[in-house]
């Protein structure tokens, strides 16, 4: 019926069709051009032609932009500067600002988030303290999925509703005691409504891994996030049974206490 139509077009049609779409009304294209080009390769349909060679988003990441800011030492109190204003940045003119902050003072640097995800700068006065960033969860982590005690289908089924902290920083000049902590207690408070109004759908847990050859999550249990336990050290897609990273020490939050009955929920 659409012998003209690129992959790309046919697979718009099909989610408008089947009223496939994200939470927040985006057409889930991705995932139906992979079911489409399954169905092709296995003989059931004919797709066209591939019209260019897709596109790899990390093989031309660009690394961010410098933004310089100032690096005045803070040593005081968090009553001191208080209040603290949290700015979700993703898709605003302060995203880039984000990502040098990011590139140039986390150790890991700056990485292209992908899936649902949000991005802070946490700010006192007009002066830029911290920076977060939050993503969709990781498929299966063991210890996180006993803790919550759901099962495969549920799980997939509503691991969008747990949000993971995947970059936390404090920049380098600003020594103020119990500062993380705080910040982490205030962001719990406000991230379900924002991945509401960005979403259409709230969350209810938030996880991270602390890298236990750096770190010892003192700012997460300060918080009171639970320590699960560790990970294996071999990655998602590892078929060797054998450590090739670190061991993270793997937290969680519950955001209330009725989170098991929506994360299990299966209707």
């Amino acid at each position: 019926m659409n012998p003209q139509d690129s992959r790309y077009a046919l697979s718009v049609k099909l989610c408008k069709a089947w009223n496939w779409v994200q939470p927040n009304g985006v057409p889930r294209d991705m995932v139906c051009r992979g079911l489409m080009l399954q169905l092709h390769r296995s003989g059931h349909i004919q797709l066209p032609k591939r019209k260019r060679p897709p596109v790899n988003p990390s093989g031309k990441q660009k690394k961010p932009e410098v933004i310089p800011v100032p690096e005045k030492p803070v040593t005081t109190s968090v009553k001191s500067i208080r209040p603290l204003r949290f700015i979700q940045v993703r898709r605003t003119p302060l995203e880039k600002l984000f990502n040098s902050l990011m590139d140039r003072y986390h150790y890991l640097g700056y990485c292209r988030p992908v899936g649902e995800h949000l991005k802070y700068i946490v700010f006192a006065g007009e002066n830029p303290i911290a920076c977060l960033a939050w993503s969709s969860a990781p498929r299966h982590i063991k210890s996180r999925d006993q803790f919550i005690g759901w099962s495969p289908d549920v799980r997939m089924k509503n691991l969008s509703l747990m949000a993971y902290n995947t970059r936390f920083l404090i920049l380098p000049w600003i020594r103020v005691k119990y500062l993380a902590s705080h910040i982490l207690s205030q962001m719990a408070r406000r991230l379900s409504g924002d991945w509401q109004k960005q979403y259409r759908h709230p969350i209810y847990y938030l996880e991270t891994f602390v890298d236990k050859t750096l770190f010892s999550g003192t700012c997460y249990k300060a918080a009171n996030w639970i320590y699960l336990g560790d990970t294996t050290g071999r990655g998602k897609d590892d078929h060797t049974n054998k450590p090739n990273r670190s061991i993270k020490g793997v937290w969680g939050y519950p955001l209330n206490t009725q989170f098991r009955e929506h994360l299990c929920h299966a209707g």
